[in-house]
């Protein structure tokens, strides 16, 4: 049942439903580029594309993927960095009706042989270093019969389409890779030359199936949720509802979420595409100083973001409104964000950061604080638009509590995913009559403001990314000198939570703490790597030798 005191907090203009315009997501785009079609649509360096161009660009890497295969039903992986031809390859293959596979560029080889022999790549678009450093030696253990190579520097223009690549060869490890020819590997550059062949006419349904969104769920290994057209227009035009007096064609949105990522890909890209604002690529968002220098540069006016992000720029010398008063709007999400972090960014540029909710499974917006009226720091916000969202008993489910009270959160809207791919069972568990049972521990108050409090399980969230304790363990179990191994969040500063892991080594077995961090090096992502390492004699455990991580938290 839905609470309505939230619709109250709703600003005017917001409806407490939509009447959807029913376009897959191809439409949108094509909308764009009627409307705005030679106003620039993306900028990447020295690189800008109108939306005109853009759509160019769109559909003939559309009719080259057709000519190598790629049709309606298959799915397509892309593992890129936030660059041109990630937008290109996922709206080219959206277009196609083939269904996307949005992979995390820092994924190791073991994580990326998981997700795309599980959903059954048929093609990936990657970068040429990610091809050179992690896919090529373990081809023939990967599902992709073809792969498209592209380099960070593809569409830059003169004088940095040469300076570029000089750069990024010496960075550690190296952005920049030569690839040899070999069979079923494709150079976009050499894609893009070629004659244009004819784009498939396919009929693509509201309901058809546009992304697989892997994330860790809540237990085991990684699982796709399927995002439907629908499920993820319907979230863009939510979004757009509630952002009354948005500047059509006018704003311009800092993109240095990761476009793999459902927060970057949703709201930067696609509602960003909805609203015709112009896109800032930025690559890479650990360069802090870069990213303050490009927000102050392009003048940018949104700002989507995560906790982590808005903190370090407050840090950066000079970061004032001076320099970027431009900013209107920032969205904050993926963790929550410390008072003291908003403050200090709003005095500093003069805009208004809104802090909301969202899942991988929910295409991911399903609350968020009004964007001028009464807003709650430390609170996620109220549920937007077509969503009704209930705090109940975490034993059965389905109890509702009363305001104030902590329980999990559940959430039913259109935005809400269709299960997970190929995972009856978990899938069942997590939906129930079209509630999505999010595991996250929360409260809502008397004015229909929710507010996190926890997490049912022990996911660790650092910087916006989720990490799986039990993930980590078995990686760390896997070495030979390993007997146990338990793994926590901790709180950090920078990060919001890092990651921590205690260790009980095999009898006769010395081990270091490099020792491990290289282990988990060759098979983990960075940001999964466990910052701090202890060595213990024997793990908590319950009487029935479960492992009693409420005891590690309290050692820290």
């Amino acid at each position: 049942m839905t609470h309505p005191d939230w619709f109250e907090q709703y600003d005017e203009g917001v409806p407490q439903k939509i009447d959807y315009e029913r376009m897959p997501l191809p439409g949108i785009l094509d909308r764009a580029v009627e409307r705005y079609g030679d106003k620039d649509a993306l900028v990447f360096l020295n690189c800008r594309l109108t939306w005109r161009e853009l759509q160019a660009e769109v559909r003939h890497m559309a009719a080259a993927m057709a000519g190598l295969g790629v049709g309606q039903g298959d799915r397509v992986a892309i593992q890129l960095p936030n660059v041109p031809q990630g937008v290109i390859a996922f709206h080219a293959a959206l277009t196609l009706g083939a269904q996307v596979v949005m992979t995390n560029p820092l994924y190791t080889k073991r994580e990326v042989q998981h997700q795309w022999k599980d959903s059954g790549c048929k093609i990936a678009v990657v970068a040429d270093f990610i091809w050179d450093q992690v896919l090529r030696p373990h081809r023939a253990e990967l599902e992709p019969e073809q792969y498209i190579v592209t380099g960070i520097s593809d569409y830059l223009r003169f004088p940095l389409n040469l300076l570029a690549p000089l750069k990024l060869k010496r960075q550690d490890p190296p952005r920049c890779a030569k690839v040899a020819p070999e069979p079923g590997l494709h150079q976009w550059k050499a894609l893009r030359k070629a004659p244009a062949g004819s784009v498939p006419r396919v009929d693509i349904a509201w309901d058809d199936l546009a992304v697989l969104q892997y994330t860790g769920g809540t237990t085991g290994p990684s699982k796709g949720a399927m995002l439907t057209h629908g499920n993820l227009v319907s979230n863009v035009q939510q979004i757009d509802s509630w952002f009354q007096g948005v500047r059509y064609g006018e704003e311009i949105m800092m993109t240095a979420l990761p476009l793999f990522h459902v927060f970057g890909l949703n709201v930067c890209m696609n509602w960003g595409i909805w609203a015709g604002a112009k896109l800032i690529l930025e690559p890479n968002p650990r360069d802090v100083p870069g990213l303050a220098k490009s927000i102050a540069k392009h003048k940018a006016t949104l700002f989507p973001a995560v906790p982590a992000l808005f903190n370090n720029l407050t840090l950066v010398p000079g970061f004032d409104r001076s320099k970027v008063g431009s900013l209107r709007y920032c969205f904050s999400g993926s963790a929550p964000i410390a008072d003291d972090v908003l403050e200090r960014f709003e005095a500093l540029t003069g805009s208004r950061i809104l802090e909301g909710f969202g899942m991988s499974e929910t295409s991911p917006v399903t609350h968020v604080n009004p964007l001028v009226g009464k807003r709650k720091i430390g609170y996620v916000g109220v549920p937007v638009s077509d969503t009704q969202a209930r705090i109940v008993d975490i034993e059965d489910g389905t109890t509702d509590l009363p305001l104030g009270e902590e329980g999990e959160l559940i959430i039913r809207g259109p935005q809400v995913m269709q299960g997970y791919w190929n995972a009856p069972e978990a899938t069942a568990e997590t939906l129930t009559d079209g509630w999505m049972h999010t595991g996250d521990l929360a409260i809502m108050d008397e004015d229909g403001f929710f507010k996190i409090v926890g997490r049912k399980k022990d996911m660790i969230n650092c910087s916006g990314m989720k990490v799986f304790p039990d993930e980590v363990d078995n990686v760390l179990m896997s070495h030979p000198k390993v007997l146990e191994a338990a793994t926590i969040g901790i709180p950090d500063e920078q990060r919001g939570e890092t990651v921590k892991s205690f260790i009980v080594v095999q009898d006769g077995q010395e081990m270091t703490e490099a020792e491990v961090r290289a282990w988990c090096e060759e098979n983990l992502a960075r940001y999964k790597l466990p910052r701090a390492v202890e060595f213990l004699d024997e793990l908590p455990k319950s009487s029935v030798l479960k492992i009693l991580r409420r005891e590690l938290r309290e050692r820290g």
